[in-house]
């Protein structure tokens, strides 16, 4: 099934067995060419007996100026394997991963679209004809992919609240009562003294979101830090005395560190 469709496609595992016009762009028809999708995910036997095929329709990017319509008849296996906890299982390959309603390159090009094209959430999600948050999930999968785990150390550290978007609650199932889903609040950390600028912001205006925060720096970090300027805020002051007892702080207006917190108005415009 290794036609020039299905390399021009270029989706390993999937192999193209038709074309049709469409009345927005062109319907492509799939098959599975992998064998090792017949395999049970989770004992690796291979599966004889079928329960039939079930037709998804996952989203992918366009090709030649227009956006395909994917549309892949893939089979439901049984997993005849004893031991195996698993009973049945639906054909999947690593470009389509299971449950996913995406290929995984759309994905990795929304978020990559964010990161390093300058592009804000909103205007990616129009790009690509995705919702926000699928874009925003993406960005942020591509972000942790090529950040470092830990920021570098900083001799002064900023600290400062910001106000960023509205607040949502959502009623408690037990209880029915009203409490805080999304906080209107969030605290960003900024590195003063070198060039990392924004070092990370966390949502909530508390004392122990900022003590989350400093806590999950190991302690060398915590011990390169000389000197701490956080806002008029009475929360920060006690996070510092408790987690960085031995870096002396001052208060400070928070319109320096709103500025260097605060996302630019590309980010802001994509913001919920």
């Amino acid at each position: 099934m290794a036609n020039d469709t299905t390399r021009l496609l270029g989706l390993h595992g999937l192999a193209v067995v038709g074309v049709a016009d469409g009345t927005d762009g062109p319907v492509v028809h799939l098959v599975t060419a992998d064998e090792w999708a017949r395999h049970c995910p989770d004992c690796g036997t291979r599966a004889r007996r079928s329960k039939g095929r079930r037709v998804t329709r996952p989203r992918d990017l366009s090709v030649g100026g227009r956006r395909p319509r994917l549309v892949w008849a893939k089979r439901r296996w049984r997993c005849d394997e004893p031991a195996c906890r698993r009973r049945s299982f639906t054909e999947s390959v690593p470009p389509v991963p299971p449950r996913k309603p995406l290929t995984t390159r759309l994905r990795a090009a929304a978020g990559a679209a964010v990161a390093d094209q300058g592009r804000t959430v909103v205007q990616a999600a129009r790009d690509y004809a995705l919702s926000w948050p699928v874009v925003a999930g993406a960005f942020t999968s591509h972000a942790r992919a090529v950040l470092p785990a830990q920021p570098e150390p900083v001799q002064a550290l900023g600290i400062a609240e910001i106000r960023r978007g509205r607040p949502r609650w959502i009623p408690h199932e037990a209880t029915g009562i009203w409490q805080t889903a999304v906080d209107r609040w969030h605290v960003g950390f900024v590195d003063l003294s070198g060039k990392q600028g924004l070092l990370g912001q966390v949502e909530g205006r508390t004392a122990q979101s900022v003590i989350d925060w400093l806590a999950d720096r190991d302690q060398a970090w915590r011990d390169a830090v000389q000197y701490v300027a956080i806002g008029m805020c009475t929360i920060f002051k006690s996070a510092i005395r408790r987690v960085l007892p031995q870096a002396p702080w001052s208060w400070t207006t928070s319109t320096w560190c709103s500025w260097r917190t605060r996302p630019s108005s590309r980010s802001a415009a994509g913001s919920p």
